[in-house]
């Protein structure tokens, strides 16, 4: 599938937001990224998009849960260098007494147990290259709670825990992993999902915030943690809107 000269990069999440601007951004510092997502025809647009622009990239459909499926699309890879876990996402904001577990359980499927699928999948190739990255994408709801919050906060601490743990397992290989967590991220799906495409309850999340982080503000941030020198391992990269202090504390221009 993939050019045995050329760094491959394999985004998961790659149809939208965080993870499309990821794959730019990876192209254009020298990767052949790997776009992987449900959504076939958003990955084959996009790969179409960065092929038009001189980089090599590849779409494959895939479901990160999916284990199978996983080790499928890794047996398919010459090879790979980087893998970026980018799939995740929330599902409602009710509280604890009222949330739906099916929720929880699927805001878990994706951003944990997807990310072990993919990152155990793909860490005997990272290690035999010689100079691995894996990069986890967790949020700054892995480290601080919220009312409403719990199953996405749950998810994402289990995020953190993932790479934190995976990091003391495997020092002394050639593979690194990185850690970013962004803040308040307005990007074209995140709120809208997670309120079941309720766009005036999405846009509640943003109103005031002069300037929210951006797909690509996270994107550059994940790119240049990615091409530092292979002896510098960005443990944790946590990136917030000025606007933003913590996750309680948002100043809004009202």
């Amino acid at each position: 599938m993939t050019a045995a000269g050329t760094p491959v990069a394999v985004i998961t999440g790659a149809s939208s937001g965080i993870g499309a601007a990821t794959a730019r951004g990876l192209a254009a510092a020298g990767y052949h990224v790997v776009l992987t997502a449900r959504r076939k025809d958003r990955i084959e647009v996009l790969a179409a998009e960065l092929a038009a622009a001189g980089h090599r990239a590849t779409a494959y459909a895939l479901d990160v849960t999916d284990r199978p499926a996983v080790d499928e699309f890794a047996s398919s890879l010459d090879r790979c260098d980087v893998l970026v876990n980018n799939a995740g996402g929330a599902l409602g904001a009710d509280p604890v007494a009222t949330g739906d577990p099916a929720d929880w359980r699927q805001m878990f499927e994706v951003n944990v147990i997807g990310a072990l699928n993919t990152t155990q999948a793909l860490l005997p190739a990272l290690t035999s290259g010689g100079d691995g990255t894996v990069v986890i994408l967790s949020s700054t709801a892995g480290f601080a709670t919220y009312e409403g919050g719990g199953g996405y906060v749950a998810a994402k601490h289990g995020a953190h825990v993932l790479a934190e743990t995976l990091r003391l397992e495997i020092v002394g290989t050639p593979v690194r992993v990185i850690e970013i967590a962004p803040g308040m991220v307005k990007t074209e799906e995140f709120a809208t999902t997670r309120f079941r495409g309720d766009e005036e309850r999405a846009a509640k999340v943003y109103a005031g915030v002069a300037q929210p982080l951006t797909a690509d503000d996270v994107a550059d941030t994940i790119t240049w943690a990615v091409t530092r020198p292979s002896h510098v391992n960005i443990d944790l990269l946590v990136v917030r809107p000025r606007a933003q202090a913590s996750n309680s504390k948002v100043h809004r221009e009202l």
